[in-house]
């Protein structure tokens, strides 16, 4: 990667057209990812709004880091440009969802057939697979800066460029691994995610520091120049991977929530029968009380005398001789009333 405000000393015309090409990429990207969300949300569907500005901030991101104007001195400049390609803008990007908005908004078709069919290949499993996407992105800046890499590329603009690109792409794949938002082949654990962030952390902080240190191998820098370059590299790139980090605790969160919730359910569907016949799961339901031997319906009303019981009535009488006697004197004169009525004048 060759400084940011330098540009190589052979060949200034393909170095600007790299830049150019950066650009117009970036803003192509970016006007793409709009219309497919608003189209999505033309037609009935929801996509966040702030997804489509964080794509829109990584995209003019890159185009800043490939074009724009940076701080400080070259290699500060250049530290600067580092964190915008490879950390910054690549978290912004993969927080929008690029691949499930274009499975959602690309027609049935060989399109929308083969996007799915990438995704879960197996190539692009390993390729996401998180220890194997650190070591492309924290190894390729340990080779970038531990060797003489970084001195050649200021006299080599396709080599300059191969290497932005480089930055880019693992910063991108990286990102990817660890935030796993898209649907690809295999979802790594969060432990392995987790681990495998604070590893690469690790490294790219050592890395800094031997920076602060010592400049590059060949090449010539000031003191006060390689010192504030390689603190924006360490203090930078630990405020990118922190954000990381709260992506992982609200991916973390939301699955446990999931799995919580899943549980309940799976709580109440087993204690169903429960709620319904008071009985517990697995048991019969008793039978009603009217279905019982010797058992007294239940009065949906109020008691009647002849109903009420004996400890509530006036005369204090049980059921005994005394009710017997009464009850069928009442039935005797009912019958006779109805013969009486059937009788042939």
């Amino acid at each position: 990667m060759i400084l940011a405000h330098v540009h190589p000393a052979a060949g200034p015309g393909l170095s600007g057209l790299w830049e150019q090409a950066t650009v117009v990429a970036a803003l192509l990207a970016a006007v793409a990812h709009g219309t497919a969300a608003g189209r999505l949300r033309r037609r009935g569907d929801t996509w966040p709004r702030w997804r489509v500005v964080s794509f829109t901030a990584g995209s003019a991101g890159v185009a800043w880091a490939a074009a724009g104007p940076l701080p400080g001195g070259p290699f500060t400049a250049h530290m600067v440009q580092h964190l915008l390609l490879g950390m910054a803008a690549p978290l912004l990007l993969v927080l929008a969802r690029p691949l499930t908005l274009a499975l959602r908004v690309l027609p049935p078709g060989a399109a929308r057939r083969r996007l799915p069919a990438l995704a879960h290949s197996r190539p692009v499993g390993w390729l996401v697979f998180p220890p194997l996407a650190a070591l492309l992105d924290v190894g390729g800046l340990w080779l970038l800066y531990r060797t003489e890499l970084f001195a050649t590329m200021q006299h080599r603009p396709l080599l300059h460029a191969v290497v932005h690109a480089h930055v880019l792409a693992a910063g991108l794949l990286f990102t990817f691994a660890v935030c796993r938002l898209d649907p690809v082949r295999r979802r790594w654990r969060l432990p392995l995610r987790g681990t495998t962030l604070l590893a690469a952390g690790a490294a790219h902080a050592v890395l800094a520091k031997t920076l602060y240190a010592s400049p590059p191998p060949g090449a010539v820098l000031t003191t006060a120049d390689l010192h504030t370059g390689a603190q924006v590299m360490y203090y930078g790139g630990d405020l990118v991977e922190a954000a990381l980090g709260v992506v992982l605790a609200a991916s973390w969160y939301r699955a446990t929530g999931r799995a919580q919730r899943h549980h309940r359910r799976r709580a109440a569907s087993a204690t169903g029968p429960r709620a319904v016949t008071g009985a517990p799961a697995g048991q019969e339901a008793a039978p009603p009380a009217a279905a019982r031997p010797g058992a007294v319906p239940e009065q949906s009303g109020p008691l009647t005398a002849d109903a009420q019981p004996a400890a509530d009535r006036p005369d204090g009488n049980t059921f005994g001789f005394s009710e017997v006697v009464q009850q069928g004197s009442r039935r005797l004169r009912s019958n006779k009333g109805t013969d009486a009525a059937r009788r042939p004048r």
